[in-house]
């Protein structure tokens, strides 16, 4: 009943106004969505690749990397040119030489990096490894500049700089899920593949016109100046907004190691994913002395024609990283079609007529070679448990990076005996291989697993 005098409307009338209110609410809704300009696609493309950065930390820390890679990169191509053309007569297997020993420690440090990584306060460890590494790339350009270099000084330098990069790799991949959570790991992971690629496209540009200009070990100087920038990044960081793993208790050194093994052994995609792994980067990702050979002994090519290859294939790469930073999902469909492409590609380089047509080549095996491993990153990162997430990436940089040894030094030996084109061609088979491998493994999986 309506009650006189108290100003209320009838209990019908109020459900009846409220729900005039809901409808109007509806139809307003509706014809604002049939109104509204849809957002350009490239817009949206762009909006949903560079997510990652609306991160303060991320953001941050990209910028500090960014100036460290274009660095990293001006040394690689230094240390190759160095070493094949100012210490050597073109000898690839002095080149195969400096790598084994440069990223060899990745496997004979196997046992404690991993444990590292899951143990330690990761952030600390990397402005140690940083300085560190920081430090090595201003001895070694002193020493270039100074004219007082010599191969095994080389040598030595590339051992010391792998056992720091050793225990920096592990931790440097899974801080990233610290910085922006695992929900934006793979587009994390992906930006930073764009960052060192984007740095492979200035970092040989730059060095090819440093060396041309002034000498190669200004370029080792430069790199070494450029871990401030990472360095002031790590300290800058707003720790209170990072997303901190728990940490791993348990077995150090190499027991903890066997853990890391026994947990990879139950997994029958990860045995597949490292089983690709290993025989693309042991005898696929030499491309220092494929570039190196190629450029010298069959397009006869100064540093900057050198240096310009090596930046066109850092084009592909960063197309690569884009295309995966813009992927909601990350599929083990797409690692396989990147060992597929990357033997095609290595394949159309071994047979290039000319030199344009081998940049081309490159450009194809960059966009494969980065789909490739950043699909292998974020699938090992993304299916981990993260108390055992360091030592499962560490086993993944030890046959990455570790496997250099057994590669680097037969692609080399290919390179001078046979040809720089069947160094390539090994490359291919080992593309094909994997491509193998991992037909097999989707074909044998349960319908359960995700593809």
């Amino acid at each position: 009943m309506h009650l006189v005098g108290t100003g209320c409307p009838p209990y019908g009338f109020r459900a009846d106004e409220t729900r005039f209110r809901q409808i109007n609410r509806r139809v307003n809704a509706w014809a604002a969505s049939r109104l509204r300009v849809p957002a350009h696609p490239t817009k949206t493309l762009m909006a949903r690749a560079f997510r990652s950065l609306k991160n303060y930390n991320y953001r941050l820390w990209a910028a500090g990397c960014l100036v460290s890679n274009v660095g990293t990169w001006m040394q690689r191509t230094a240390q190759d040119w160095l070493v094949l053309t100012e210490l050597t007569h073109h000898n690839a297997s002095a080149v195969g030489t400096v790598m084994a020993l440069q990223f060899g420690p990745q496997l004979l440090l196997l046992p404690w990096t991993g444990w590292v990584a899951d143990h330690v306060d990761q952030r600390k460890l990397m402005m140690v490894t940083q300085a560190a590494m920081g430090m090595l790339a201003l001895a070694l350009g002193v020493m270039t500049v100074a004219g007082v270099v010599a191969l095994w000084h080389v040598y030595v330098f590339a051992f010391l700089f792998g056992c720091a990069a050793a225990f920096d790799a592990p931790v440097r991949q899974t801080f990233v899920a610290q910085l922006v959570g695992d929900a934006e790991l793979p587009n994390a992971v992906a930006l930073n593949s764009t960052s060192f690629n984007a740095a492979r496209m200035v970092g040989p540009a730059a060095a090819g016109l440093l060396i041309a200009g002034v000498g190669t070990g200004w370029a080792f100087v430069v790199n070494g100046l450029s871990y401030v920038a990472v360095l002031c990044s790590l300290a800058w960081l707003r720790t209170d907004e990072l997303h901190p793993h728990p940490r791993a208790h348990g077995s150090a050194g190499g027991r903890g190691m066997l853990d890391g093994m026994r947990y990879v052994w139950k997994r029958p995609d990860l045995m597949a994913l490292l089983g690709m792994l290993f025989l693309i980067a042991t005898f696929g990702l030499n491309f220092p002395i494929f570039i190196g050979t190629m450029a010298v002994s069959v397009f006869h090519t100064d540093a900057r024609g050198y240096s310009l290859l090596s930046s066109t294939m850092a084009v592909g790469s960063v197309v690569g990283a884009l295309l995966a930073a813009s992927r909601e999902r990350t599929q083990f469909r797409a690692l396989v079609v990147g060992a597929g492409v990357f033997g095609v590609g290595c394949a159309l380089a071994a047979v290039s007529p000319g030199y344009f047509w081998f940049a081309a080549a490159l450009a194809l095996t960059g966009v494969a070679g980065l789909t490739f491993t950043n699909t292998s990153n974020s699938l090992i990162q993304l299916s981990t448990e993260p108390a055992m997430r360091g030592r499962v990436m560490a086993l993944r940089l030890g046959i990455a990076l570790g496997t250099t040894p057994i590669g680097a030094p037969i692609v080399g030996w290919v390179a001078d005996h046979a040809g720089p084109r069947w160094a390539l061609a090994v490359a291919a088979a080992s593309g094909f291989a994997a491509l193998a491998v991992g037909l097999r493994h989707l074909a044998t999986r349960s319908p359960a697993q995700p593809r």
